[in-house]
Formats: structure tokens, sequence, C-alpha cells
């Protein structure tokens, strides 16, 4: 069916540009893609070309992203780039807005150049204005981040102001520490002595082993297990494991191997002799780590096999000189990573206006506003039917 909202709302830049205001993901140079990645005013594993063209082409609900990318003044050198999707794509609201593309991770902080970061943003602005958007959504940037002040300056110097839709804070790691004593400071000599006492219980199974898989000969069989422990557990018991989705798992499998070509991808893991109890996908741009995903063989639960490799992952990126923090890409509140992480990094959902005194924008303002309200009833209502669920006992046999 063609989406007749989508063209109404984003049409195409004048036949007089020399190249449209949107194109595919496809059409982007991934040459360029990874040099402005390498130059990038602030990190964002997420959207690196390997990572974001394989969720576009297959991942569940995020295929079919296009780009916002703006070159130095007539040279070929990208500055710029923002993949996009139109508001009917992301969310069926038929108005006149980009937003940004989910990359899987919950990050979509763009990319821009740290040489030519007030022209970039500037750029990118006014090629969302020409390809018929009146206001962005930014979903999930960091607002004190440097791409977020590259675009509040580009927007000042326009007369605009952004609106901050939502927000929360999310476990983030300062790696410039010594490990251990940021593990002490963290959990407290009380809580360290018990997880020792897990671990000396778990290695009557075997020998406690925490590996890295960085080379693609040894991260596609990590991968594979990876899936499976992740798909053993309640993420495969509520059917959202990588594993359970062929896009997902094409995704994934493409996106894994690509990376770690370029030393920007590893899987962690623990074992208990040969058996994996715990496994994590880590992506690294620049000097910064992503916590992508963690899975755990659940059988092994009372030895808290995923807080033993939460410890381990974080003496390893603190005795990396390469890495400098690590963003956790985890929900606020996270009940597991958050009393072992303490930094915090401010995350949220921005409407950015394109043009002044603009009554569009009021408009696309209220709808997310209220698509946010029924969402979030929507999802008091999906707790509430899981706490009944989990309470209520198996039938007798």
């Amino acid at each position: 069916m063609v989406d007749i909202a989508h063209q109404a709302a984003i049409n195409p830049a004048s036949a007089k540009d020399a190249t449209p205001a949107l194109v595919p993901l496809t059409a982007v140079d991934p040459g360029q893609w990874r040099a402005l990645a390498q130059r990038a005013i602030e990190p964002n594993g997420y959207y690196l070309p390997a990572w974001e063209l394989a969720a576009s082409a297959t991942a569940r609900g995020r295929i079919g992203a296009s780009a916002l990318s703006v070159c130095a003044g007539s040279s070929r050198r990208l500055i710029g780039l923002m993949p996009v999707i139109s508001l009917w794509q992301a969310w069926k609201i038929p108005l006149p807005a980009l937003v940004s593309a989910h990359p899987y991770g919950t990050l979509c902080s763009p990319l821009i150049d740290r040489d030519a970061s007030a022209e970039a943003a500037v750029r990118l602005l006014q090629r969302a204005r020409e390809a018929g958007a009146h206001a962005l959504v930014l979903r999930d940037v960091a607002l004190d981040g440097a791409a977020m002040d590259s675009i509040k300056q580009a927007l000042g110097r326009a007369g605009l102001k952004p609106r901050v839709l939502g927000s929360y804070v999310r476990a983030a790691l300062d790696t410039t520490q010594d490990g251990d004593r940021l593990l002490r400071e963290a959990l407290g000599a009380k809580k360290l002595k018990e997880l020792r006492r897990q671990r000396r219980r778990l290695s009557e199974r075997g020998a406690v082993r925490f590996d890295v898989a960085r080379k693609v000969n040894e991260i596609t069989p990590a991968l594979e297990m990876f899936l499976q422990l992740e798909a053993s557990g309640w993420k495969g018991k509520r059917g959202t494991a990588l594993l359970q989705d062929a896009g997902d798992a094409t995704f994934i499998r493409r996106a894994v191997p690509a990376l770690a070509e370029t030393a920007q991808c590893e899987i962690v893991s623990l074992s208990a002799g040969t058996t994996p109890v715990a496994a994590g996908i880590v992506l690294r741009h620049q000097d910064r780590a992503f916590f992508f995903k963690l899975g755990i063989d659940e059988r092994f639960a009372k030895y808290s096999p995923g807080v033993q490799l939460t410890l381990d992952l974080t003496r390893h990126l603190c005795a990396d000189p390469t890495i400098a923090s690590a963003d956790s890409t985890a929900s606020a509140d996270h009940p597991m990573i958050n009393p072992i992480w303490r930094g915090r990094l401010a995350i949220g959902d921005v409407l950015v206006p394109l043009r002044r005194h603009d009554p569009m924008v009021g408009i696309i303002h209220a709808a997310l506003i209220a698509r946010g309200c029924a969402r979030e009833a929507a999802r008091r209502v999906v707790r509430l039917l899981r706490k009944q669920t989990d309470a209520t006992p198996p039938p007798a046999r």
C-alpha cells in the first residue's frame, strides 16, 4: 500500500536542487559515512554505517530509513548525517515532521563533524525544511551532548528553541578510574563479599572464565551463543529476543561481524567450565563503549550471572586506555546496572521547530503529547496484566 500520509507530509526537494533533501540510507557513500563517524563531535555506536544500514535493512519496525545528509560547501566531504523516517512511518501521525530513525540501540544523537559543527547543524535543519518538514523529532538524544548543543546553537541563530518532550537519566561509567576501586565505591564491601561468595559457588560448576571475542572468526560463534542465551530467558518468554524474529536475527548477524572487522564490536561472556552463563554485546565508537544487550542462562540465576559479567566488563573497560566512558543504553532505574555504573546520562526526546511562529509545530506537539498519554495508559494496562499473570498459579494437572 502506498504510504499516502508520508508522501503528503514529506516532499522531495525541488528538481532544481543538485541533490534531493532526503535520500535512502543506502545512497550515502559508506566511506564518507565512516570518515564522518571518525570526526563526529559526539560518539554514537548505533549510527555507525555497518550497524544502522543493517538495522534499516531488516530489523523489526526499523526498515526503510532515509538520510538528511550535508557536505561541506561545494566539496564531497560529509559533515552531517541524521537517519530519519516520517512521523507517519514512526507513529502513524499524518503531519509534516521527520523523526530520528531508531537504530535498535537507544541513542539517536546525529553524526556532526567536530571541525564544521556549526555549518553542519545549520545545514541539517535546512535540509529538513527542504524536505517539507515543519519539525524534527529527535528521540533518545543525549540532552547535554555536543551534537544537541550544536543543534541548539543553530536554532538560536534562527530565533528558535527546542522543546523537550520527555527525558530520563540512565547509567553510565567513567572508565578513566581504577575498576576495582570504582566497584568498591559503588557497591560497598558487604555487597562485594556476597558477590564473591556467589562466584565461588558458581565455580563449583567449573572454573569461572571471562572471555572477550573481537576477531570475526571468534565473534561469529560468540554471537550465536549470545543469541541462544537471550532467547532462553525472559525475553524469549515474551517473544522479544533477537533470535525470535527473522529480520532481527538477520540484522544482528550482519551488523556484529561487520563492526568486528573495524574493531568496533566485541562480545563479552562468562562461563562456568564449558557452560556459558552470561554474554553481552558491546559496541565501540571513538573513546566510548555502548553496552547493547545482555543474555543470561536463568538456570544459574542464584549466582547473579548478569551482575558477575558486568563486574568483569567494568574492570575490562577501565583497563582499556582507548575507552574513556561507557553508556549502558539501559532503561531508567535499571535494577541491575544502576547500582554498578553510578554515572548518569540525560536522554530525551526533543521537538525541533524549523520555522518561526509556525502554527503547525503546535499541532505536531499536541499530537505527540496525546500519543504519549495513550502509550503510558497502555503500558499501565500491560504491567497490570503481567502482574496478574505472574500471580496466577498454574492449573492443576
